[in-house]
């Protein structure tokens, strides 16, 4: 490493390291490391204990462990597939176990022929006879080579063409230079004295090289001091993050809107059903927020069916009193379509108008034009919001609704939608942002660290629980019989196919084909059919006959996950419900339920179920409670699927974990408070530290 250092250490390009060139360090990047800092912050994922030798007759079953050996013999079997492995004998003075190679070639071969001397690490697992190890990392022992490793292994994340050899390598050269001063701690005096933190330099290289005595145990458990300072940085940097991408927006002017009571109670008076406390106390805190000059930031959940899109009327009604505008976007034109309905009933057919992506030629420019004059109050759409050309007169709300199904830059595009007043002044629209998956507290306290948060925890009354039964695809007849009596009394149901493949046009075929199946099977039931590759005309069409009932049964793709609502719908089949994750399950079941009859969700399954498909169904079958299925859920698969931003780099952690470190997540609410107010000079390099380039996804 070039000796150039000072303040800008950190900052300094990986190509100053030793063995790094341009070729090397564009593979890095794959990894988020462009500076020395990234390589310092390109945490351990896991530890490997290599500085003791184990003896083979004390190896335990799913132990990792260093053994020592030699080959007594090797020999080359072929399964009844014709598969080959390699199997060498290997054995100490206490017991022997079986390496197993299903790749390797010849010189391979001969490096593990009778007589040679081996040092191997690997998992001991139960074999026919013996212990065995798949595919170990070994060494020949030679005089030169027979020193054991002096610390625990660190394991990073790797990515192709960078080996662990090359992480270490580069890690090494890094913290030898930290060692000696060149590098800035950003995190308060103290809140380092309080939860009695190491200093940054003694975390990271007890993270990076953590000493032989260390319990391999706590460090894969990320329990340690050094590990609990780094991981408690990371939330702060991702908590700051958000803090600071809210004070930005409210830096911004927005338009102070209000609504009369008595505006307020003749809209309450129209609705054909009674709002709930918790419908009351939402509209309470939106009206609050949006009488302020300041942008509203909330994000408002509910379960299934909790009534949200009448509390967004409410502050629609608002922007329409004042003479402004307010959008709302949904990820499907179902969804859209289904919105547009309800909006009409409530404002009327002129005040409403529907923008998606099948709007084309002149259809699409008297709609424009609405928008951009001011005629046309209320705008509901899809995606198709986003595109050029859509110009609105005076944006004063935005409602989005399933905010997570959005990519980031769609949403940032839209709240640039903002106009000039007449005095000059950009007035930027309030966010309300509506989600019927229910998010963990976790998650609401770090992905949505910016927003204010509501949730409607009440469903209407009389709605009654949905009763989830699980059945495998044996029992099909059955369920058919079922759905048959169900209609003959009076009732509707839905039909879900899911498929493994991503192809649209695969879903839509096999539910055109369960549609024929079932039509053939079902003589005296109506049943019809919608998928995303119908035009949009269509699909209203079927959705409308089935809720007017001259449909029984209704086969669908997952596309019917949100914005149908048929009270009379009593039953739902899921087909191979195993391939959906559990979000998306619940979401589906809410589909039914939301009259007054009781209502049951046959979850069919292709046996023989995975563990994690038993766990799943067994979760759905115990609760109907959205935000337990939603905890549960963030355990499952991780947070960057829950949010859907697995592609856009938010929540991707390099230490901290949001379901195991949830203990740390009020304390670092308080050190961010701290920080913004007595280090604000801090809060940049810290965000920069942690978030790398990863900062620009925040504005959501």
């Amino acid at each position: 490493m070039e000796d150039k250092q000072g303040d800008n250490f950190e900052y300094q390009s990986v190509q100053v390291l030793n063995g790094i060139g341009p070729a090397v360090a564009e593979k890095l990047k794959r990894l988020e490391i462009y500076n020395i800092q990234d390589v310092l912050f390109h945490l351990p994922m896991r530890y490997e204990d290599r500085t003791r030798l184990t003896p083979i007759g004390s190896l335990q079953q799913g132990q990792q462990a260093l053994i020592e050996g030699v080959v007594h013999h090797s020999e080359i079997k072929f399964t009844g597939r014709g598969r080959r492995s390699l199997l060498c004998h290997l054995s100490d003075d206490s017991g022997a176990i079986v390496l197993r190679f299903f790749h390797f070639n010849k010189s391979q071969q001969n490096n593990l022929s009778a007589g040679s001397s081996l040092r191997c690490f690997g998992e001991a697992r139960r074999g026919a006879s013996h212990l065995e190890m798949f595919h170990p990392e070994y060494q020949r022992l030679t005089r030169a080579n027979e020193s054991i490793e002096p610390r625990l292994t660190p394991v990073y994340p790797k990515t192709e063409g960078v080996h662990q050899t090359l992480l270490k390598k580069i890690s090494e050269q890094v913290l030898n230079k930290i060692n000696q001063g060149f590098l800035m701690d950003w995190l308060p005096a103290s809140v380092q004295k309080k939860y009695i933190f190491p200093d940054l330099v003694s975390a990271l290289c007890s993270v990076h090289r953590p000493h032989r005595n260390e319990d391999p145990v706590h460090l894969n458990q990320c329990s340690t001091k050094a590990q609990q300072r780094l991981l408690f940085e990371e939330l702060l940097a991702h908590q700051l993050s958000l803090l600071q991408s809210r004070a930005e927006i409210q830096n911004n002017a927005a338009q102070a809107l209000s609504l009369t009571k008595k505006d307020y109670a003749a809209f309450v008076q129209r609705l054909s059903f009674e709002l709930t406390a918790a419908q009351k106390k939402v509209i309470k805190e939106i009206l609050a927020d949006i009488k302020a000059g300041q942008p509203m930031l909330r994000l408002v959940q509910g379960d299934v069916g909790s009534g949200k899109t009448v509390v967004a009327a409410v502050a629609a009604l608002a922007v329409v009193k004042g003479g402004f505008q307010m959008a709302l976007m949904a990820p499907t034109e179902i969804l859209a379509e289904q919105h547009y309905v309800n909006f009409k009933n409530w404002f009327g057919k002129d005040s409403c108008v529907l923008l998606t992506g099948k709007d084309k030629g002149k259809k699409r420019e008297q709609k424009l034009e609405a928008l951009s004059s001011g005629d046309c109050p209320i705008i509901i759409g899809t995606h198709a919001l986003f595109q050029a050309g859509v110009n609105f007169k005076n944006l004063a709300l935005l409602v989005v609704d399933e905010q997570h199904r959005f990519g980031v830059h769609q949403r940032l595009a839209l709240r640039e939608k903002a106009y000039t007043d007449n005095h000059g002044v950009r007035i930027v629209p309030h966010q309300l942002i509506m989600t019927a998956t229910p998010i963990p507290r976790s998650l609401a306290m770090t992905a949505y660290a910016d927003l204010d948060y509501s949730v409607i925890d009440e469903l209407p009354a009389g709605r009654k629980p949905v009763t989830t039964v699980v059945l495998s695809s044996a029992r099909r007849n059955d369920v058919i019989q079922r759905i048959e009596k169900a209609c003959e009394g009076g009732e509707q149901a839905y039909w879900v196919c899911t498929l493994v493949e991503e192809s649209e046009v695969l879903q839509c075929q096999a539910a055109e084909v369960t549609a024929e199946q079932l039509t053939a099977e079902l003589k005296k039931v109506s049943v019809g059919l919608v998928h995303g590759r119908m035009k949009a005309q269509e699909k209203q069409t079927i959705i409308r006959q089935f809720k007017n009932r001259e449909i029984d049964l209704l086969v669908a793709t997952t596309v019917i996950e949100v914005g149908v609502d048929v009270p009379n719908a009593s039953l739902m089949v899921i087909e191979n419900a195993e391939r959906l994750g559990l979000a998306q399950l619940h979401q589906l079941r809410g589909r039914v339920g939301r009259g007054q009859k009781q209502s049951a969700c046959v979850l069919m399954y292709q046996p023989p179920l995975s563990a994690n498909g038993k766990q799943r169904m067994s979760i759905l079958r115990a609760t109907n409670d959205g935000f337990k299925v939603a905890e549960k859920d963030l355990e499952l698969r991780g947070p960057g699927e829950v949010l859907g931003t697995r592609q856009t780099g938010l929540m991707q952690l390099r230490i901290a974990d949001i379901v195991r470190d949830e203990n740390w997540f009020d304390e670092v609410k308080v050190a961010a408070g701290l920080m913004m107010e007595q280090h604000p000079e801090a809060v940049q390099p810290l965000i920069r530290r942690w978030l790398g380039k990863a900062d620009r996804f925040v504005n959501v």
